[in-house]
């Protein structure tokens, strides 16, 4: 242990041994009656002692699938968020005993051959249509042979992040932020993900408390840094304690700012969005986080719930949204994704042109779809429901957006303009000139 901490050395995204939160304990029943005042305690007159549970929805799907897949497994323990990650999908026989798999997904998921883990939580496997091998969100999660196959142009570090990282774990590309990589583990395993590099692999990519400290000595240091970005892996499967000591550090250093959380939980693990966790959070405004949203049958009631626990506190939510072909790749997709992120109270940030990965040429489209969802976004529903298009651009080029084109040039001093119904105005750029 590290004494001045309390931290072991080697961070681990969760504790294996440690009681799940929300599991009723063990009481002394006799002890407790002994607390009861004497002038409640009547004769002959049973005591019933009130129960905690933490309280987290369950839809109905959901748990359809529990009773079916986990019939040992209780409501309080499905919602639990230690036993959902000792309970993840990380192997083709139970993948199989939930899944009708096609032969692309079990070549896929071979796992002497996989790029990246195979891992999906029971939680997020009870949205999967057990037939259907084209169902948006189980071609996100579940492998296909096609990862594979290397495309041209295609790269394992396709943002070149390892040649701007001055520390391990820590991207500094921007003048005024940084990229800090606090973890490698991620709860579900998203099979277009940027960094399948190093996901998933704690041997070659382990997490440390030394590496922790030495971005945040990095950080502290560097005085133009007043943005820090907490992502990985997820943060969000990393302890409370540790999380907080994350936060209490950074909070410390006076040039930051703000802190940004990037995370997918609340999307495929809602459940660890808990009560004690968003009390914790709110201590560290002003605080942001980003979520990592797909497609609309992931706007359940469970991260409907998950959501609203972080905006009460205060928390701004912003989604980041990756272009996948035959996931969200149409207008229609999109919009209903976006309209159900506001009522949610999350806004659209960033929709991502995908990044050039190995194996992820059947997830790509081309960028002219992109600017063509823009397109028909804009103006056919409120701004705030249109995210920014951008390709990260590989080498190390940093986020670039891309726009549909409405300047159409000048006639005169006057600036022609398209609108989104097609149609020309003019604006007298007098100045321009």
């Amino acid at each position: 242990m590290n004494s001045h901490t309390g931290l072991k050395q080697e961070i681990r995204p969760f504790d294996e041994e440690a009681e799940p939160p929300g599991m009723l304990p063990l009481v002394n029943a006799s002890a407790l009656l002994k607390e009861i005042p004497p002038a409640i305690q009547t004769p002959g007159i049973k005591v019933v002692l009130p129960q905690r549970r933490t309280f987290f929805p369950i839809s109905r799907r959901s748990d359809a699938f529990r009773r079916r897949f986990f019939p040992d497994a209780t409501v309080d323990q499905w919602n639990d968020w230690h036993w959902q990650l000792r309970h993840r999908i990380t192997d083709l026989k139970t993948l199989g005993s939930i899944l009708r798999l096609s032969v692309e997904n079990i070549t896929g998921t071979a796992a002497e051959k996989s790029n990246l883990p195979l891992s999906i939580t029971p939680y997020f496997a009870s949205l999967l249509d057990e037939y259907d091998v084209n169902q948006p969100l189980r071609k996100t999660v579940v492998p296909l042979a096609n990862e594979h196959i290397m495309s041209p142009g295609e790269e394992s570090d396709p943002l070149d992040e390892e040649n701007d990282s001055p520390v391990p774990g820590l991207v500094h590309r921007y003048p005024d932020r940084v990229l800090f990589l606090v973890t490698n583990f991620c709860s579900t395993y998203c099979r277009y993900c940027t960094r399948s590099r190093m996901v998933g692999k704690p041997k070659e990519h382990c997490v440390s408390l030394d590496r922790w400290e030495k971005a945040i000595d990095y950080i502290a240091k560097t005085k133009t840094v007043r943005d820090v970005l907490l992502s990985g892996g997820d943060p969000l499967t990393l302890s409370d304690e540790r999380i907080e000591w994350l936060l209490s550090r950074l909070r410390k250093i006076p040039h930051v700012e703000i802190v940004r959380i990037g995370t997918k939980v609340p999307v495929v693990l809602p459940m660890r969005i808990t009560k004690e966790l968003v009390r914790m959070l709110k201590k560290y405004h002003p605080l942001w986080m980003n979520i990592h949203f797909s497609h609309p049958d992931e706007l359940t009631a469970e991260t409907k719930y998950a959501c609203e626990r972080l905006a009460d506190a205060g928390i701004p939510l912003g989604s980041q949204t990756v272009l996948l072909k035959d996931v969200n790749d149409s207008v229609d997709v999109i919009k209903n994704l976006m309209h159900g992120l506001l009522q949610m109270r999350v806004r659209p940030y960033y929709l991502y042109q995908c990044d050039p990965i190995p194996g992820s040429a059947h997830f790509r489209t081309p960028v002219k779809k992109g600017i063509e969802i823009i397109e028909g976004l804009r103006g056919h529903t409120t701004g705030l429901a249109v995210p920014n298009f951008v390709i990260d651009a590989p080498g190390g080029g940093g986020k670039i957006p891309l726009i549909p084109e409405y300047v159409k040039g000048y006639e005169g001093s006057d600036l022609v303009l398209r609108n989104y119904a097609q149609k020309y105005y003019r604006y007298p750029d007098v100045l321009g000139e």
